[in-house]
């Protein structure tokens, strides 16, 4: 369907060329207009930037309130480049006829790697040692010096078992580890392969390694919190791939420095990029800038998944990935 009027699409941060070739090359898309700035745009920048435009690609630190909606009267969809759309009003996207379209499975693997890959770096004391080499404190091999935590015949516990969390359960069973698994709902899949469900205490109590892997809702913030934290083993290790304020950043960071936790692996973080006070100065945390989906291959899969659903909505075609909660259809807009 080609408009009268060709479609302008903004784009809040450089993202792979895939995309924006593939926006470009549309017969009715007119202009696409991406960010030249490094760094996100402020809350106002935001509201100007996308007030003429017919849809946007925008990023996790887009906030997209009523404000931002308010301010573009022409706006009707949005390509979120993320599988969260916590960032986005949807109740205003909604009152406001804006469709909004993310990008779930694409990133699964990349994440799920990422999620493992912290486990290990935490449970092994890998950032640790790798400080130690680099200043010159490499010493004689020693039977006692440096130990980390076997992985083999210990739990890992999964909180939420979506796409994410499954494919971490794939991995762990590669490392000989039993897994619990805390979700809404039974899933067959898991129970298949030995997988127990079970409440979230319970996980935790037992759990030797704990990977988050929740949506944030209302209902998830700081549901890691600090009776929660008291209930893990002293020996256990806490990853997060998901979003920061999942855990409470406090009181993580109270529980690793008094031991009652052994190590932490987190991608992100409660108010990014700011860190807790006293969270980077820790030894026992790696800490990654949110970055579990950072392979190329998969960034360019999340741009491109992100304009294909912005445009398939601005077309007046429900995109595969429309987000619940989202206007449908999208507003008219002479």
């Amino acid at each position: 369907m080609v408009h009268a009027r060709k479609l302008s699409i903004y784009v809040t941060r450089a993202v792979p060329e895939d995309a924006l070739a593939f926006l470009r090359s549309q017969p009715d898309v007119g202009l696409v207009t991406v960010n030249p700035l490094e760094r996100p745009l402020t809350p106002s920048e935001l509201r100007a930037a996308l007030a003429p435009h017919d849809g946007a690609l925008v990023l996790l630190t887009d906030r997209i309130d009523a404000g931002v909606l308010e301010a573009a009267p022409r706006l009707r969809a949005l390509g979120c480049v993320s599988v969260g759309t916590d960032n986005v009003d949807l109740e205003a996207a909604r009152s406001h006829g804006v469709s909004v379209a993310n990008t779930p499975d694409v990133l699964t693997d990349a994440t799920a790697d990422f999620a493992f890959a912290l486990l290990l770096a935490a449970s092994r004391r890998l950032v640790e040692a790798d400080a130690l080499v680099r200043a010159g404190k490499f010493p004689p091999w020693a039977p006692l010096f440096h130990l980390g935590l076997d992985l083999t015949g210990r739990t890992l516990g999964l909180v939420g078992a979506g796409r994410i969390g499954q494919a971490v359960e794939r991995r762990a069973r590669g490392f000989g580890l039993r897994v619990l698994y805390w979700a809404r709902s039974t899933k067959p899949g898991l129970d298949a392969v030995g997988a127990r469900r079970v409440e979230l205490d319970e996980l935790l109590r037992e759990s030797d390694f704990v990977s988050l892997h929740v949506a944030l809702t209302p209902e998830t913030r700081h549901l890691i919190d600090a009776r929660r934290l008291a209930l893990m083993k002293p020996t256990a290790v806490l990853v997060n791939t998901a979003r920061g304020a999942v855990v409470d950043e406090a009181a993580l960071v109270a529980a690793l420095r008094a031991g009652k936790l052994a190590a932490a692996g987190l991608d992100v973080f409660e108010d990014e990029p700011r860190l807790a006070p006293g969270l980077a100065e820790l030894g026992n945390v790696v800490l990654a800038p949110h970055v579990a989906s950072a392979t190329h291959g998969t960034r360019s899969a999340m741009a491109l998944l992100a304009a294909r659903g912005c445009l398939a909505a601005l077309r007046g075609e429900k995109p595969a990935t429309w987000v619940p909660g989202s206007a449908w259809p999208p507003r008219a807009v002479s």
